[in-house]
């Protein structure tokens, strides 16, 4: 049976001040990731998403709480789990007078790479990630979306188990987001390694998470997949029905699948669980009135976000 690569229960963390008072920033987070997910933590800032990836990659350890990663225990083997693990984090800082295959050198035999080895390993990553013709360009003179390539490339070159990036998209030009989203996409897919992903932004929670666990002022609020979180929230889908003439409001509230309306003159917005089948059924409700148009809104995590921040 493969160990799953976290295991957390009661996980609690406080930081302590200058003046000896102290601030709670994580409290009783149970949770466990399974083999070859990507799991999102979501949530605003301040809400303890880099503080949990740094408990689990073993950076910090927790006052309370009982942790495994990778079936290891995360204060008695801290040691070989950073063996198996990596992580990328945004805004990386790299000797800035090394290039990037020199950098790359530099962390693999950080790694234990020697030899042949690391320069088969190195050759690969820049491959894979694309930094061929930037080989020999000094970190400083790099992009901030090369220096996110190259901090996702240092960050494979052990060949981790498990990868945690902590919001690997802040400051990136939405393009370069896009494509760096992407590229973390193949790379789960193609390394079938288990990724532990930190991030505010919506769509890239929603194009990457398998599940998603939303913390707030340090609690896990919800946790679920993006379709069951909209689902539970009833965040259904949005239609919004422009006419003339006569409607049946009452009607309209009342059926099955409608989860919530809201009408004004010649217009309404409703708010219906596909899953009940009720679009046929609205539009025959306007049968004495006559359309004139009809949109329809999927539910994004931003609805979520927004509705588990209240």
């Amino acid at each position: 049976m493969t160990e799953k690569p976290v295991e957390a229960k009661g996980i609690c963390k406080r930081y302590k001040s200058f003046w000896g008072s102290s601030t709670t920033v994580l409290q009783n987070i149970s949770l466990d990731i399974e083999a070859g997910e990507i799991f999102g933590l979501l949530g605003p800032n301040g809400s303890g998403k880099t503080t949990l990836i740094s408990i689990f990659s073993t950076l910090i350890y927790p006052e309370r709480g009982s942790l495994f990663i990778l079936g290891m225990d995360a204060r008695r083997d801290s040691g070989e789990i950073r063996k198996a693990i990596n992580i990328s984090t945004a805004k990386p800082n790299f000797p800035w007078s090394l290039t990037v295959q020199e950098n790359l050198r530099h962390y693999g035999m950080l790694y234990g790479l020697y030899g042949s080895t690391l320069s088969r390993t190195v050759e690969d990553q820049i491959d894979a990630f694309e930094l061929g013709e930037f080989r020999d360009m000094k970190f400083e003179n790099l992009s901030t979306g090369l220096k996110q390539r190259l901090s996702l490339a240092k960050a494979m070159l052990n060949r981790p188990r498990l990868l945690f990036l902590d919001e690997p998209t802040t400051g990136l030009d939405p393009d370069i987001s896009i494509k760096t989203r992407m590229l973390i996409k193949r790379i789960h897919q193609e390394q079938n390694i288990s990724v532990v992903l930190s991030t505010h932004y919506m769509p890239e929670a929603e194009m990457l998470c398998d599940r998603i666990a939303f913390l707030r002022k340090g609690q896990i609020v919800a946790m679920d997949t993006p379709r069951n979180l909209k689902k539970h929230l009833g965040l259904g889908e949005r239609v919004v029905v422009s006419y003339e003439g006569p409607a049946d409001m009452a009607a309209l509230e009342s059926m099955a699948g409608v989860l919530g309306i809201k009408a004004e003159r010649g217009r309404v917005e409703i708010v219906i669980d596909r899953s009940e089948d009720s679009l046929d059924r609205i539009v025959k409700l306007f049968c004495h009135a006559r359309i004139l148009d009809i949109t329809i809104k999927e539910p994004d995590l931003e609805d979520v976000f927004l509705e588990l921040a209240r």
